[in-house]
């Protein structure tokens, strides 16, 4: 551990702070603070003032010419907003801390002194066992169920697992392994999701290594990735967060180097060897009765790796999924949707290449890019066919319907429709979050 004096001006709030997971840049997780947490930081801020100093260093990384803040987000938040109250993501707020910063005895401060770590896997370390009470928002802000489960998702720490261990086992048997030691952590991180662990041809659900293609090919996969971690061709800084992971995944896809559809193992016991002769069935149950449908999108896990870019999306996902009952709040559902499908149609456009005109409607965008995510086998034939209907005036299921939805007065949706509509719909949604 080393402390140095760093201008308030070198230091970026993190963008993938644990609080929020990933937003596209410093701007949107400054705005996320104060959209969340308002009155804390302008307490926070206050009592910065009325000190004159912070109490705690901030925790730091050097990353290119600046440092990234990886504890002290939101202190180094208040000391730049104070500096240039106009960074501030409303006009109020604004006002409001040109007016502290009035306030402020003495010069300014033009640095703020830090605690500087190069190790990252350390400074992980260091956030797990950071826990303090909240001050009503002057002191550090324990973490709730969601950003642990970020920091796990982003850090593959603390899972009772260990995924580096499991593969550099099966890859010594196959005498596969490399000479050179590699990083675990670094490994741990990559692989720390189950959405990038599928590409990699293998599941780690129940905790439990299992094949889901064929085993031979997994394990050249396997080696070839760990000849780029022991190497140090990829460094923990290259699969930092969830964007550069899958930057890193989709540049060995191109390459060919990933197991194809054409390597999936159908038995499930993923040994790759035939199944065996099914037993004599039993006599069948009687069919359990539905469980009745109390929001939207499912509560199952989607295999959706969200990056930054995606962040609205999977606020508008998150609330769909775990907060809105269709049948209670059948107008805000439907709208939501409808956002949901296009944000994720553009998002899928933008990333890969599909030519979308500034006057084309939902329906058009959403059947380019069913088009598109067909020809790349993202999508089946009745899916696609789905898009092809979805512009139709004619169909329940349609664009037309959804804009009702939003601007009619006297078209009320409900929530079967609603329900018709996800499933419907729904393959092109994930395929294009999935990218």
């Amino acid at each position: 551990m080393r402390l140095e004096e760093i201008s308030i001006g070198a230091l970026s709030v993190n963008r993938a702070n644990d609080r929020h997971g990933e937003l596209e840049n410093e701007t949107a997780a400054i705005a996320w603070l104060f959209n969340t947490r308002e009155t804390h930081m302008k307490n926070l801020a206050k009592d910065i003032v009325a000190e004159g100093r912070i109490f705690e260093p901030p925790l730091v990384s050097p990353e290119g010419s600046s440092y990234l803040v990886f504890d002290g987000n939101r202190r180094v938040t208040c000391l730049k907003l104070l500096e240039k109250p106009s960074r501030a993501p409303t006009t109020t707020l604004q006002e409001y801390f040109a007016n502290l910063k009035a306030d402020w005895q003495g010069d300014f401060p033009k640095k703020i002194l830090c605690q500087v770590e190069d190790d990252r896997d350390l400074i992980d370390d260091i956030l797990y066992r950071r826990h303090t009470g909240t001050l009503n928002g002057v002191g550090q802000t324990t973490w709730d169920d969601r950003m642990k489960d970020n920091f796990v998702a982003r850090s593959g720490k603390k899972t009772g697992f260990n995924i580096a261990d499991e593969i550099e086992q099966r890859l010594e048997a196959a005498n596969l392994l490399p000479s050179t030691k590699i990083p675990r952590s670094n490994l741990n991180r990559l692989l720390s999701s189950e959405a990038i662990r599928n590409r990699f041809g293998f599941t780690a659900k129940n905790k439990v290594f299992d094949y889901t293609h064929n085993p031979d090919v997994v394990l050249k996969t396997l080696a070839a990735l760990a000849d780029d971690f022991a190497a140090g061709r990829v460094v923990l800084g290259d699969i930092w967060d969830n964007e550069n992971k899958l930057k890193y995944v989709d540049g060995l896809e191109d390459q060919g180097l990933l197991p194809t559809d054409e390597d999936i193992i159908d038995n499930e016991s993923g040994t790759g060897k035939p199944s065996p002769k099914p037993k004599p069935k039993p006599k069948p149950k009687p069919k359990p009765k539905p469980t009745k449908r109390t929001t939207l999108i499912p509560q199952k896990e989607f295999g959706i790796l969200w990056t930054g870019k995606q962040h609205r999306m999977q606020a508008i996902w998150e609330e769909l999924q775990f907060h809105l009952n269709p049948e209670k709040h059948p107008n805000a559902v439907s709208v939501l949707f409808r956002v949901l499908l296009e944000l994720a149609a553009d998002h899928y456009a933008s990333e890969h290449g599909v030519a979308l005109q500034q006057n084309d409607k939902l329906a058009r965008r959403v059947e380019k890019v069913g088009d598109a995510l067909f020809s790349q086998g993202k999508i089946d034939k009745k899916q696609r066919t789905a898009t092809k209907k979805f512009g139709q005036l004619d169909q329940l299921v349609s664009a037309d319907t959804l804009n009702r939805y939003v601007h009619s007065p006297n078209f009320a949706p409900s929530a079967k429709h609603l329900e018709a509509l996800w499933d419907t719909m729904a393959d092109l949604i994930v395929a294009c979050l999935k990218g």
